[in-house]
């Protein structure tokens, strides 16, 4: 299906072929689309990380591109992902198998438009792919947006990052030796988002982890209601001074300052 401003492409690795999505010129960014696809509202996200001067590739994982959000929908995509071997929903200390196919795809995106290397947002059920695919030294810019993996149903899936050890060993060695950053977003009370999983990236990174918590409880200022989720598509507040809006900016500046250092 043809989404306005974006070429179709199709990219091939590892067996495996699915239509990209790509505009704009400059550094990369890789864009993995939250459940349940790549609504209007993530395809306005990555037209605005284009219109921020990136070249953008957003590969087609799940659901019909351009259709709207709606709760039936976003469900029934859930339940496919859930017996989808390509996604490994409850896996506390691994990643879903199809990091292994971003990862190729990232690093074509690199090859592509140069320069020291690339940037990476997953949102939702993508969100810690950002983080498993920091064992290649191609992205220098992980963006984990709610990451919701694996499902909150103990406490200790709560806690976990959906990554192998190896790879989470990786990340503090390139924090320390690289300084490699790693940028958060969440809604505080999100439970699909636990407060734990933050904890755990803190833990973990140190100072490395930039976390970003939108207020979302009772009586916030700006009336964000308890069940927001998506910080940088669904629920932005495309409004100067509304706390999406800030965390939306973040995100661009992370990218340029990670990607175009020398500005």
């Amino acid at each position: 299906m043809t989404l306005e401003g974006f070429e179709q492409t199709s990219f091939s690795a590892l067996g495996e072929t699915r239509d990209v999505y790509r505009a704009g010129e400059g550094p990369g960014v890789l864009v993995m689309h939250e459940i349940p696809g790549i609504t209007p509202q993530v395809a306005g996200f990555a037209r605005r990380v284009v219109e921020a001067g990136f070249t953008v590739a957003m590969p087609d994982m799940f659901g019909k591109v351009g259709k709207k959000m709606s709760g039936p929908y976003a469900a029934r995509e859930i339940l496919r992902a859930c017996v989808a071997e390509e996604f490994a929903v409850f896996a506390r200390h691994d990643a879903s198998p199809i990091t292994d196919w971003l990862r190729v795809l990232m690093r074509d995106l690199h090859q592509r438009c140069g320069g020291p290397g690339v940037g990476a947002i997953g949102m939702c059920l993508t969100g810690n792919f950002a983080l498993a695919l920091v064992a290649d030294d191609a992205l220098l810019a992980p963006v984990l947006s709610q990451p919701s993996l694996p499902f909150g149903i103990t406490a200790d899936h709560k806690r976990s990052l959906h990554v192998p050890g190896e790879t989470l060993a990786i990340a503090k060695r390139r924090a320390r030796d690289q300084g490699l950053k790693v940028l958060g977003l969440r809604f505080s009370h999100d439970f699909m988002c636990p407060k734990q999983r933050f904890d755990s990236l803190r833990t973990e990174l140190g100072p490395a982890f930039e976390a970003i918590e939108v207020d979302s409880g009772p009586g916030n200022a700006h009336g964000i209601p308890r069940t927001a989720h998506s910080v940088v598509t669904v629920d932005l507040v495309d409004e100067e001074g509304h706390p999406t809006r800030a965390a939306l900016d973040r995100v661009l500046a992370f990218f340029d300052e990670r990607l175009r250092p020398a500005s």
